[in-house]
């Protein structure tokens, strides 16, 4: 067997309830329609933050409920997105005396179903707006008419926003740090081995041996751009270019990175890529303020990473220090 479970809605709707259990003191799990809310909820706040989006992600969205992030997390199944109702009855249950705001990735059907929600909550009276995380450089063409895929910043603007939300931020506030955290962030990912699926056991794509996709989806979307031979330095200088040419940095650019493993790539080989991405970075004149380091927006099992950059300044670098303490989030000593 591929994957420790009878079925792909079993493993779903198991490791949910599993996921609760194991931090029955961080989040309660709602079974019926399914999603997750935070049990200790910051009382300064005057805005609810809701995410969510297709399970196989993890930790991405659920292990970032709790305190300091998001007060809510509507799962979907397997790389699928959360119904309408999910997501409306998970706002409705978190919504403050200020709204809700929905944390949304740049995809049709979490688009589609948030905003489904959204006209059902504000036909409640209930005031309600979306931040649209669109990073991915892989998808940055006008041939694409959905735009960039949203990916690995995502937990960026979460990680910000919950602490900005702490503060007693209002929702136009939240809204408008949302998208200026979005603008200034971007992502790229990169894979030798495709995700498994849970159904068949088969793997999404093939590639050569010491090949890589450049420019994959965290859901398996292939690019078209295959790099043979592919060796870990002048990949991540690659990587690195394209997040910097996107972003405009300069010598004394300040960025928040994040390197993410997308699912089976060992803490061993994350850090080697880190230092590279730091060296690279550091040639270029780019203060790196702070870093985050593993897995963090998975793809199910496949064998890649992503590497994200995102602007910041004294604001921004203080509300990435700002408390927080989730399943997959626990505060580090910024040096």
């Amino acid at each position: 067997m591929s994957y420790f479970a009878n079925s792909p809605d079993d493993l779903v709707d198991s490791a949910l309830a599993g996921f609760a259990r194991a931090h029955a003191g961080l989040v309660e799990h709602i079974a019926d329609p399914g999603y997750l809310s935070a049990r200790r909820p910051a009382p300064g706040r005057v805005v609810g933050l809701v995410s969510g989006g297709g399970s196989g992600h993890e930790p991405l969205h659920a292990g970032f409920v709790g305190g300091g992030l998001l007060d809510a997390a509507c799962p979907g199944r397997i790389f699928a997105s959360p119904h309408n109702r999910q997501v409306y009855e998970a706002s409705r249950a978190v919504a403050k005396s200020g709204g809700v705001l929905h944390i949304v990735k740049n995809y049709t059907g979490d688009r589609i179903n948030f905003g489904i929600a959204a006209e059902r909550l504000q036909h409640d009276g209930i005031p309600c707006a979306r931040v649209l995380v669109d990073d991915d450089v892989a998808t940055d063409s006008e041939d694409i008419a959905v735009g960039r895929r949203g990916t690995g910043a995502t937990v960026i603007v979460e990680k910000l926003l919950g602490a900005a939300a702490d503060e007693g931020r209002s929702l136009d506030e939240l809204e408008g740090l949302g998208k200026r955290i979005v603008d200034g962030s971007r992502s790229i990912a990169v894979a030798s081995g495709a995700q498994t699926a849970p159904g068949t056991g088969r793997a999404a794509f093939t590639l050569p041996e010491n090949a890589v996709e450049y420019g994959v989806g965290i859901h398996g979307e292939r690019s078209g751009v295959v790099r043979e031979n592919a060796e870990i330095g002048p990949l991540v200088r690659d990587l690195t270019a394209a997040l910097a040419d996107a972003l405009a940095l300069t010598a004394g650019s300040r960025v928040t990175a994040l390197v993410n493993g997308l699912g089976s790539v060992t803490p061993l080989e994350l850090y080697g890529i880190f230092e590279r991405f730091a060296e690279e970075l550091s040639e270029r004149g780019v203060v790196l303020e702070r870093r985050r380091v593993g897995p963090l927006v998975t793809a199910l099992d496949m064998r890649g990473f992503s590497l994200s950059l995102s602007r910041t300044d004294d604001e921004l670098t203080a509300l990435w220090d700002a408390p927080a303490h989730t399943a997959a989030w626990i505060n580090e000593e910024s040096a």
